[in-house]
């Protein structure tokens, strides 16, 4: 077995607000220790950019000038993020860097996640590893969601089957069967229609506290209709752009803002509740943003046949746990562990994948190149 491994880990996610980072000490399989954790959020420029970035995405070439200042611009908060992080932890061997999703489409074998690995490897003098995804999608997987590894990993030695729901900017599930099986899926918008539709009628960039939406009621007739996108008849695995259901804000555009809140929100809520598994989960633990939102909640507990627990009841930290995810992911990348899986990404087989970035590293810390070992 080698030795564990002191990482940062960090991921901005679909919901656009900034960069997470958080420590763990592990070696790809077992989860040893989980550290301290921050957030730095985007400043509203940078959100914006992103934004724009995101609605032009599959028009853009990489080298285009506004592609590669945001891209400069993402990295340095990234780099802060490592830096302040840094001054509350022990040595660090490795980064895990995930970089922005602007642009996820697997069916044309693209998938595209923004940041400067070599720039965020000079400016911290540690090892990085990055484009965890892109490996996946050209062999024919989803590249979405990856965090089930790491979701095994913490639950080991917990009863199943049990079913662990992430509410970012898209909602993600991993599914953990009594027989051993991870299953896993994108099953629809998370917080971010909420977001936009929040931004557009309050000037803030969230529905807080799910105030908005309590104060609605739902049009069932526009939720009938955004439900019957083919995409909730597809059986896991499966996965999400960001802006694969922006129609959904034109549908709600006839309602008042509280009722267009309250349908937005009855649309996550239902996509999560049409997921099927082999069997029923005993029990649903829920992270991200999401879980922060009330009314999502109340909404997931009605609506599905098993308890709905916020996943900090097991001592976790739901927001860190993304980005806690890709330094564990960062391990399995070095010893050449599976990021694809078919039950996971839908790839044809148990593959490796993710790149290592060593820039201005005047010598190579002696365990990059890991000997091949079984888990």
């Amino acid at each position: 077995m080698s030795r564990p491994l002191n990482v940062i880990g960090l991921m901005s996610g679909t919901s656009l607000d900034g960069v997470d980072a958080a420590v763990i000490r592990t070696d790809g399989v077992t989860v040893f220790e989980r550290g301290p954790s921050l957030s730095l959020p985007y400043d509203p420029d940078l959100r914006q950019c992103a934004r724009t970035l995101l609605d032009h995405a599959a028009y853009l070439a990489p080298d285009s000038p506004e592609v590669l200042e945001f891209e400069r611009l993402l990295t340095e908060r990234h780099v802060q993020a490592v830096q302040a992080l840094r001054l509350q932890t022990g040595p660090v061997d490795l980064i895990g860097f995930h970089g922005q999703t602007i642009y996820h489409a697997p069916a044309l074998h693209r998938t595209w996640q923004i940041g400067d690995a070599t720039l965020l490897s000079r400016k911290t003098q540690l090892p990085v590893v990055h484009d965890f995804r892109s490996a996946d999608v050209a062999a024919g997987g989803e590249g979405a969601p990856l965090a089930p590894w790491y979701h095994a990993a913490l639950l080991q030695n917990a009863p199943r089957p049990v079913a662990i729901l992430n509410i970012g900017g898209v909602a993600n599930v991993t599914f953990l069967g009594r027989s051993g099986e991870i299953i896993a899926c994108d099953t629809g918008p998370g917080n971010a229609l909420m977001d936009d539709w929040a931004l557009r009628h309050t000037g803030v960039a969230c529905d807080t506290d799910g105030a908005l939406a309590r104060n609605g009621h739902v049009d069932q007739a526009i939720l009938d209709m955004l439900l019957a996108d083919p995409y909730f008849s597809r059986p896991a695995p499966k996965s999400l752009d960001r802006q694969s259901f922006i129609a959904a804000l034109d549908a709600v555009s006839r309602c008042s803002p509280a009722d267009g809140a309250a349908t937005l929100a009855a649309f996550t809520i239902a996509a999560v509740a049409r997921t099927e598994f082999p069997e029923e989960p005993d029990v649903w633990y829920v992270c991200g943003g999401g879980r922060h939102n009330p009314v999502l909640m109340e909404g997931l507990q009605k609506a599905l046949n098993a308890p709905v627990l916020l996943g900090d009841s097991l001592g976790w930290n739901g927001d860190a746990l993304e980005a806690e995810c890709f330094g564990f992911l960062a391990v399995r990348v070095l010893r050449q562990l599976p990021l694809s899986a078919p039950g996971i990404t839908g790839a044809p087989d148990f593959l490796p994948g993710g790149r290592l970035t060593c820039a201005g590293l005047s010598t190579l810390p002696r365990w990059v190149s890991l000997p091949d070992e079984d888990p």
